[in-house]
């Protein structure tokens, strides 16, 4: 009978993941990254959607395992989450960002998760994991300043006549390349971990260089620069659209591997009693993220693109680039990370880059910080006290 009820809450627990899969690739994980490039009309609304949904899922089941083994086992020490704690996990943190939907106000999953899984977890009986939460603390902080105060700067130099397109895309397309080099891919490791496009290459250079993987950053990300600048001596408009949409792509594929984890990580303690292996549980992931993307995205890319077509190609860059530097930053750590958090940190600074703040609503920007302190408090507060009045029933 034990076996048969562990089954069901599974059962329910998956269902409520991939409901919880299928709005983060609804929301902002699969409408922001490619909202720019529409807003410049360099891709239809319906063709970014179903692009964002493909890069997404290949993004959650490439770089998931992170963030999700965080939220599964790294917020709380002691114990593992039972199936009842997950399916509890999982409901508190849907119906929060159900009731956000339906009034408006900006719940954030990456808060709502964390603080359904500590509460929960505490309530089990498990010891809090300092040292985590002082990594994610500083993540959370730091965000804001970091994201905008770099979407400000490059959106103050492309701004600036002295540095034409000729040479500040391809110089940043050089820099993001420089760091895709290095990206940690778990398809290119081990049983030890991921390893990254330039390590793997790199090491079949030893027997000329002990740099390998140096050299072959240097060279990918010389050879993409060229390759931008050449582009934009033939078209300077089409390369700038072209180049929106690489950036695109790499903020959904960072969404992808930052976001699955918070619909499937408190599910990994179940699945690893069963020996379901992660990348099948990233999969399904990634999969509700992709449904998700494809049936709603588009709807919400048509609404954020006409905010980004105000921006202009410039800022949309300077706003993209810190999102998809960050997000990575979160996804190497194991950090949850809001990446509503993280774009509309840079969209404000690039933005105040160019009108000196004039039009930023100083009064939606501390009702949306409001709402996300008050997102996490509210989980971790009703999650503690949900499952201490269901284990006394």
């Amino acid at each position: 009978m034990v076996d048969v009820l562990s089954l069901a809450l599974v059962a329910v627990a998956s269902a409520v993941s991939l409901f919880m899969a299928w709005i983060i690739g609804a929301g902002s994980a699969g409408a922001t990254p490619f909202a720019p490039a529409v807003g410049a009309n360099a891709i239809s609304i319906m063709r970014a959607g179903l692009v964002v949904g493909v890069i997404a899922f290949l993004g959650a089941v490439v770089q998931g395992g992170s963030v999700s083994a965080a939220i599964g086992t790294g917020l709380i020490d002691g114990v593992a989450l039972s199936p009842l704690a997950a399916v509890v996990v999982l409901l508190l943190a849907g119906g929060l960002m159900a009731i956000g939907i339906v009034t408006g106000i900006p719940i954030a999953t990456a808060f709502t998760v964390t603080g359904a899984v500590i509460g929960i977890g505490i309530a089990l009986g498990g010891a809090p994991a300092w040292a985590k939460y002082q990594e994610i603390a500083s993540v959370w902080v730091l965000t804001p300043f970091v994201g905008g105060g770099l979407a400000y700067g490059l959106a103050r130099v492309l701004s600036r006549e002295w540095a034409p397109e000729s040479i500040c895309i391809p110089a940043l397309a050089a820099s993001v390349s420089a760091v895709v080099a290095n990206i940690e891919f778990a398809v290119l490791g081990g049983p030890d971990g991921g390893q990254s496009l330039a390590s793997v290459v790199g090491a079949s250079l030893d027997s000329v260089t002990v740099h390998g993987p140096l050299v072959v950053t240097l060279l990918f990300a010389v050879g993409i620069a060229a390759l931008v600048r050449f582009d934009i001596h033939r078209d300077e408009h089409r390369a700038m659209n072209r180049f929106l949409l690489a950036l695109g792509s790499l903020v959904a594929f960072s969404a992808g591997g930052s976001q699955v984890g918070l619909a499937v990580g408190p599910l990994l303690p179940l699945f690893d009693t069963m020996a379901i292996p992660l990348t099948a549980v990233l999969v399904g992931g990634g999969f509700g993220i992709l449904v998700g993307a494809w049936m709603g995205a588009p709807r919400m890319i048509k609404s954020l693109s006409q905010d980004y077509s105000s921006l202009g190609p410039r800022r949309a860059i300077s706003a993209l680039i810190p999102s998809f530097l960050i997000a990575q930053v979160a996804v190497f750590l194991g950090v949850p990370v809001s990446f509503n958090e993280i774009v509309v940190s840079a969209i404000i600074g690039s933005g105040a880059a160019i009108t000196g703040g004039a039009g930023i609503s100083r009064e939606k920007i501390f009702k949306t910080l409001g709402a996300w302190v008050g997102s996490f408090a509210l989980s971790f507060v009703a999650g503690y006290v949900l499952f201490i009045g269901i284990s006394m029933l």
